[in-house]
């Protein structure tokens, strides 16, 4: 084998991606809220795990912890908000930033509805 058949193969397999140098990575993309562009990022198994024994345990007000959980978790910065931020935004525009992080991370059906 020659020197540049041999470097030619070595760059091809040193390009390949394997799966597992993919754990951890985030996939993000812009939604609209509030009228400007905010990045959100699809959910983690784990994160979606959670959020689905979360609904299956939910009780009246546990919805809009259920709520701010998937925002947190998912918009860039959420993890700041504190309880006392969500009360300054619009409900519906909550569950539209909500339903669009649930879509994005391709959960079916809605986590905040039993």
């Amino acid at each position: 084998m020659t020197f540049k058949n041999t470097t030619k193969k070595y760059l091809k397999e040193a390009n390949k991606m394997s799966i597992k140098s993919l754990v951890g990575k985030k996939m993000t993309q812009k939604t609209d809220f509030m009228g400007e562009k905010i990045n959100i990022k699809k959910l983690t198994v784990a994160e979606v795990t959670e959020i689905q024994s979360m609904a299956e345990n939910a009780e009246g007000d546990d919805n809009f912890e259920l709520l701010r959980f998937v925002i947190r978790a998912a918009v860039e910065d959420g993890e700041e908000l504190e309880d006392s931020d969500f009360d300054e935004f619009p409900l519906d525009e909550l569950t539209k930033l909500s339903n669009a992080i649930i879509k994005f991370s391709g959960v079916k059906g809605d986590p905040e509805k039993k």
